[in-house]
C-alpha cells in the first residue's frame, strides 16, 4: 500500500479536496479497484479536519496567500527580464547566469519563508492525516471482505473497467466508522511516519512555490 501522496497536504491550505469516487455498489466479485488517496481525501474525518485547521491557522494560511502573491509579483519583473536579455543577439549562459542566479536566489528565500508561515498547519494536516492512514488497511480488507474482491487493483494499473468494479467510496464508508474524526494537534515530539503504520502520509512541506517560470539557459 502506497503512502497518501503529499498533494493533499497541500490542497487542504488552499482549496478543498476536489476527489470523487464512484458511488457504493451493493455487489462486486472478482477483481476491483479502488483509489486509497481519495478514499482518505474523502472521508468524513479529513474534511472536518481540513476545516478545523483553516480556522485554527487562519492567520498564517492568510499570510501565506498574501506574500505568495506579492513574492510571484516580485519575480515576475526578473523573469521578464532574464526572458528578454535570452533574446538578444550574443545572449550566452554564462551572461545570463547573474540573472538565473539572482532569480534562484529570491526563490529559494521566498519558499524557505512560505514553509515557515505554513508549517504550523502543515504539521497539523500530516497529523490528521496520519491517524485517518494509519486505518486505511483495515478499511480495505473490510471493503474487500464486503464485496467480495479476490483481487483489487489501483485504476491505474487496470486497462479497463466498470464504474461498478470501483470499491473506492466502500473504502471511505469503512474509514468513517472506524476513524469518524481526528485531532490536529500533534503532541510536542511528534513526527509524521513515526508510527510505522501502513499507509501513513508522509511528511512534507506545504508551502506552494512561487508562481513563476524558472528561467532557462540558452
Amino acid at each position: 500500500m502506497k503512502t497518501i501522496k503529499t498533494m493533499l497536504l497541500a490542497a487542504a491550505l488552499v482549496a478543498p479536496v476536489a476527489l470523487t469516487a464512484a458511488p457504493a455498489h451493493a455487489q462486486v466479485s472478482g477483481i476491483a479497484v479502488a483509489d486509497p488517496e481519495a478514499a482518505v481525501a474523502n472521508s468524513k474525518a479529513w474534511a472536518a479536519a481540513r476545516q478545523q485547521i483553516q480556522t485554527t491557522y487562519k492567520t498564517q494560511i492568510d499570510q501565506a496567500n498574501a506574500r505568495r502573491t506579492a513574492i510571484t509579483a516580485e519575480l515576475q519583473p526578473l523573469v521578464t527580464a532574464y526572458q528578454t536579455a535570452s533574446r538578444a543577439p550574443g545572449a550566452t549562459e554564462a551572461s545570463l547566469r547573474p540573472q538565473a542566479q539572482a532569480i534562484q536566489t529570491k526563490e529559494t528565500a521566498a519558499n524557505a519563508e512560505l514553509q515557515r508561515l505554513t508549517q504550523p498547519a502543515s504539521r497539523a494536516q500530516a497529523y490528521a492525516l496520519e491517524q485517518i492512514s494509519a486505518k486505511l488497511p483495515d478499511a480495505v480488507s473490510a471493503a474487500v471482505r464486503a464485496k467480495n474482491v479476490s483481487v483489487l487493483l489501483r485504476p491505474q494499473a487496470a486497462l479497463f473497467s466498470q464504474p461498478t468494479a470501483d470499491i473506492t467510496s466502500a473504502i471511505t464508508a469503512e474509514l468513517d466508522k472506524t476513524v469518524p474524526t481526528v485531532g490536529i494537534t500533534p503532541p510536542a515530539n511528534w513526527q509524521p511516519g513515526q508510527q510505522g503504520q501502513p499507509g501513513q502520509a508522509p511528511a512534507a512541506a506545504a508551502a506552494q512555490p512561487a508562481a513563476t517560470k524558472k528561467p532557462q539557459g540558452r
